[in-house]
């Protein structure tokens, strides 16, 4: 079977102000209506486009909120294929997005880049991350992107979004009406980008990716009244730390447990966690999920991690559709992740070194609307990319496996760079 596979060497278009001024009048605004927005610069003074933005990323309220603190400018965003599917490749190009495959190495995007900065000198904007925030707090940001920053040659942009995670988790996707806040900071100008190394760089950027939503909504006193607000977390807090149990999780309405010890905590306005009996082991959110990858790197490093299921294998080609690929086996182990499966009639095994995979992207109960969809609800997803295509795999007989393979996927990757510059590769 033959399919038309996207053009990624399509040159980017400049930002269309008549498609743009449209996407603010019938989408951008209209999303933020009833979330209050504070717009804060940080040493911004005399940043003008062409520059880099680097984006904090949460949901999808960080696009709309991202274009409102950049205006009166637009940006050549950065979007991934997926992405470009949802809302269509004719009006993705006229709002000058440039589409990539996540943690794919693409050569293909700097240069992309760098024609929007030098022919159009537009704010070229990247969310880092390439995927959202599991726990409202900072995600793994690659050495890469500070190499990037230097070839760019241009002023280097940081824009902290806080309250878009609460708003929405992607555990629990209806958006509250919240108040926003954004903080746009030049981490250098092009000439000083010049004289830093890139360690330097990746140090400020480290240093200016830094966010804790479940922080900003205390701080704030943002109160959450909505009576599903933990809906899904089990998702993320997939480990009890009672009994340690893994996968026995559950959550409704405000209330989370684990079915293996009965042990049950509630979630209150402030999305703080106080347990029905006994001790509260973790009250805020983010320390559970940290104390959930710090099992993960020891199982990791012990050489004890494995996982292996049966998934149903999607593939995305192009922009357009998702083709059914039927039933594949995932197994992902120290030695790194290998994907055996059918595809367009023909027998694949992939096979992803841990040197080779940053991350994974994860998508929780996709997709979320699934009255805009006659086919391909999948429900629980990992999308894992080659440069030729995207594979979604969804775990058939494994409930609520995707935080943990998204955690293990970087400390694997972490361990195989370790043991790489040990042996001087």
């Amino acid at each position: 079977m033959s399919v038309k596979r996207y053009d990624f060497s399509r040159k980017p278009k400049k930002p269309s102000k008549f498609w743009m001024f449209l996407a603010r009048i019938f989408a951008i605004n209209p999303r933020l209506k009833g979330m209050p927005v504070t717009i804060e610069k940080i040493d911004m003074e005399g940043i003008r486009p062409p520059y880099l933005l680097l984006v904090t990323h949460a949901s999808m309220l960080d696009y709309p909120l991202m274009y409102k603190a950049v205006a009166p400018y637009n940006a050549n965003n950065v979007v991934a294929i997926d992405a470009v599917r949802d809302v269509g490749d004719f009006l993705m190009r006229r709002l000058g997005c440039i589409t990539k495959r996540k943690f794919v190495k693409d050569y293909e995007l700097i240069r992309h880049m760098r024609y929007c900065a030098d022919k159009y000198k537009s704010i070229v904007c990247v969310y880092p991350e390439a995927r959202y925030s599991l726990d409202g707090t900072t995600s793994y940001v690659p050495q890469s992107i500070a190499k990037m920053a230097k070839i760019m040659k241009v002023p280097l942009v940081v824009l902290r979004l806080y309250g878009t995670f609460v708003a929405a988790p992607q555990w629990n996707k209806p958006e509250q009406k919240i108040p926003l806040r954004a903080e746009l900071e030049c981490l250098a100008t092009a000439e000083e980008l010049a004289q830093l190394s890139w360690q330097e760089v990746d140090a400020r950027i480290q240093r200016g990716m830094q966010r804790d939503d479940y922080l900003y909504q205390r701080e704030n006193n943002i109160r959450i009244s909505n009576p599903d607000r933990a809906n899904g977390l089990h998702s993320i807090l997939y480990m009890c730390p009672h009994c340690r149990k893994e996968f026995e999780m559950h959550s409704e309405g405000t209330r989370l447990w684990c079915a293996a010890c009965g042990k049950a905590w509630q979630m209150d306005e402030l999305s703080q966690l106080q347990a029905e009996e006994g001790e509260t082991e973790f009250r805020y959110i983010p320390d559970w999920t940290k104390w959930e990858r710090a099992c993960v790197r020891e199982e990791v490093r012990s050489g004890k991690y494995r996982f292996e299921d049966e998934v149903t294998v999607h593939t995305l080609p192009n922009a357009k559709r998702f083709y059914d690929q039927g039933m594949g086996k995932l197994t992902q182990t120290l030695d790194g992740t290998v994907l055996e499966c059918t595809a367009y009639g023909e027998k694949k095994t992939l096979v992803w070194a841990g040197t080779e995979l940053e991350s994974v992207h994860i998508e929780y109960d996709y997709p979320f609307r699934k009255e805009k969809y006659k086919h391909n609800i999948f429900g629980d997803s990992i999308d894992i990319s080659t440069p030729e295509e995207s594979y979604w795999l969804h775990p058939v007989h494994l409930r609520d496996q995707l935080t943990k393979i998204s955690y293990a996927t970087e400390e694997i990757y972490f361990l195989a760079r370790e043991r790489a510059k040990q042996s001087g590769d």
